[in-house]
């Protein structure tokens, strides 16, 4: 099948995995908690090589504690590690999170920008959460390539690249740009629920007929 073709019957595929998952997972939003567009930086900085459940755990009372940039960039080093060492690597993600709330206070008035180019300039960001905040907390469409969006894409055959900045220009020419947001929440969702890492449930899955995954590992998934 030529490039061309190819890429067609892809947007084909798109078209009908949104429209079953949509079905499958009305729900889709992200997992993490938050009410505006700072606690999902910070969460999202939190998450890193940390579960969803545990970062919300943790978030439930740092949120009531530091409410504004100016909290997080003055707060004492050592009380903040505390306060997140739950999530892992708190050293590490304090630094980030200070750091980045300290150029949000005398760069953006506390604000958090709302273009790509300016969030993947903060510590502890990257173009994956820089996605997932302007998709999810600015409604700027964005496709996060996490591990979850990463492994569904490739079974599936919408990208056969295993960096993740080029799965997200992969996906971003077969899925309309409205959907991105939507379409990167619902391969997250699918990933934890059926398309799992170690063994995908391939019998159960609504999007087996639109998943190249078995066609290429045979009984091997059984």
């Amino acid at each position: 099948m030529g490039g061309g073709m190819k890429k067609e019957a892809n947007i084909k595929r798109v078209k009908e995995i949104i429209k079953i998952l949509t079905k499958e997972i009305p729900d889709s939003r992200i997992a993490l908690k938050f009410s505006n567009p700072l606690e999902l930086l910070i969460a999202t900085i939190l998450s890193a090589q940390c579960t969803d459940v545990k970062v919300n755990q943790v978030t439930e009372s740092l949120f009531k504690k530091y409410r504004s940039a100016e909290d997080y960039a003055e707060a004492n080093r050592e009380g903040f590690e505390e306060d997140i060492r739950p999530t892992g690597f708190y050293r590490n993600k304090a630094r980030s999170i200070q750091k980045s709330c300290q150029e949000l206070v005398t760069r953006f008035g506390g604000k958090v920008p709302k273009t790509l180019e300016e969030l993947v300039a903060f510590p502890g960001v990257g173009r994956k959460t820089a996605n997932v905040i302007l998709g999810n907390a600015f409604g700027i469409p964005g496709i996060a390539v996490d591990t979850h969006v990463h492994r569904v894409s490739q079974r599936i055959g919408l990208s056969k690249n295993d960096d993740p900045v080029k799965i997200e220009f992969n996906l971003m020419e077969i899925v309309p740009k409205e959907e991105w947001t939507h379409f990167s929440n619902l391969l997250i969702w699918h990933g934890r629920r059926t398309c799992v890492a170690r063994k995908p449930l391939c019998e159960i899955c609504p999007i087996n007929k639109w998943c190249d995954y078995e066609k290429n590992v045979g009984t091997k998934s059984k």
